[in-house]
């Protein structure tokens, strides 16, 4: 009889399993430091960001709207609207994790990000379960959390060093394509992307940076109706073929 694993070990496995991807988040982490020296911002700023938001594409929206004078409610709807998948990760999560007490529940939800999301996700998916699980996402999430602020520290020691006039902001549009690009991969994704881009160029003159609330808003209703319009298409075509096989036989 298989023995299940014991806390240590699914911490351990999460650890293993999500070290490969600090290939990408190291890098990124120390960008954003990086970005954030060069913005202008307190450096303890931007450090303890990193351990409260914990949020890459957050983190670099705020430090983008901050850079560009935006206001406090701008920059809160703008990073609330981005971080709105969380609650999705959150629902599908609920299954695996429903009989955890509040405190555990509290810590993971705040560990849960895009990479220990799809990472855990899989271990819970295809993997039998067992009462000690949701320690897979521990270790998933705890080593992004601690990679992530040893990144940011370093990307900050490197931002003072470098001198204004050699400034990065030019990084920071090239890291927003590094993340958006490999996500279009459908009709839907590419609906979004062209809409919130045309919005933004249309509605930059609003005041308080609105256009940036403006063209997140009109991407994700791009997104939904043509997903929507898909869906129906698909559904046409299906009972369309049924109606032939029907007539055939």
């Amino acid at each position: 009889m298989t023995r299940a694993p014991s806390a240590w070990d699914e911490f351990l496995t999460g650890v293993k399993e999500e070290s490969p991807l600090l290939l990408g988040v190291v890098p990124f982490g120390m960008i954003y430091g990086v970005l954030g020296v060069e913005a202008g911002l307190d450096p303890l700023v931007v450090f303890f960001m990193s351990s409260i938001v914990f949020g890459g594409a957050s983190q670099v929206i705020v430090t983008q709207l901050a850079a560009a004078s935006a206001g406090s409610l701008v920059i809160a709807s703008t990073v609330g609207i981005v971080n709105l998948r969380h609650m999705l990760y959150s629902a599908r999560m609920v299954e695996y994790l429903s009989g955890l007490g509040r405190g555990w529940k509290i810590i993971l939800s705040y560990l849960l990000t895009d990479e220990a999301f799809f990472i855990s996700l899989n271990r819970m998916e295809n993997r039998p379960a067992g009462p000690f699980m949701h320690y897979h996402l521990l270790g998933t999430g705890l080593t992004l959390w601690v990679s992530w602020q040893f990144a940011t520290l370093a990307g900050i020691v490197i931002g003072e060093a470098i001198p204004p006039s050699l400034g990065f902001g030019f990084a920071i549009p090239l890291t927003f394509l590094a993340i958006t690009a490999p996500q279009i991969k459908s009709w839907p994704a590419a609906a979004a992307l062209i809409t919130s881009a045309v919005m933004a160029l249309v509605c930059y003159e609003m005041p308080w940076n609105l256009w940036i609330i403006t063209a997140s808003l009109a991407g994700m209703a791009a997104g939904y109706i043509t997903e929507t319009a898909r869906a129906g298409n698909q559904d046409g075509d299906n009972k369309n073929g049924a109606n032939k096989i029907g007539r055939g036989s």
